[in-house]
């Protein structure tokens, strides 16, 4: 049974960083992991994922801002968030795909977290 814990959100002010930790247990090693966020009023969005392979893929919105990593030993991914701006404002979730790839869509995604609140005050 696969689980997903997140941690480190909170409230830092604009130009602040934070870093999103995901505890995973299960068969999740060899899945895709990934970071959505939703904002109240919006669609669930992908942030930013990660393959077993390496390959990674970024929203536009958080190029060159945030960073994904995963420590396989610890069996944890990270999402490292620079820069940041009140639009980041959101619920961050952590979520797990048997899916080869990255799918961009939530329907695509198996198993998921509980979320963690992240605010960015102006």
């Amino acid at each position: 049974q696969v689980q997903l814990v997140e941690s480190g959100g909170g409230l830092v002010q604009a130009g602040g960083s934070l870093r999103l930790s995901c505890a995973h247990s299960g068969r999740t090693t060899t899945y895709t992991m990934g970071w959505f966020r939703q904002a109240p009023g919006k669609e669930r969005e992908l942030v930013a994922a990660m393959t077993t392979g390496g390959n990674i893929y970024y929203a536009d919105s958080v190029k060159g801002r945030c960073a994904i990593s995963r420590d396989n030993a610890k069996n944890t991914v990270y999402l490292q968030m620079n820069s940041l701006k009140p639009e980041d404002t959101a619920v961050y979730y952590c979520a797990t795909t048997r899916s080869r790839g990255v799918p961009l869509i939530p329907t695509r995604y198996d198993y998921w977290g509980q979320g963690t609140q992240v605010t960015v005050s102006s």
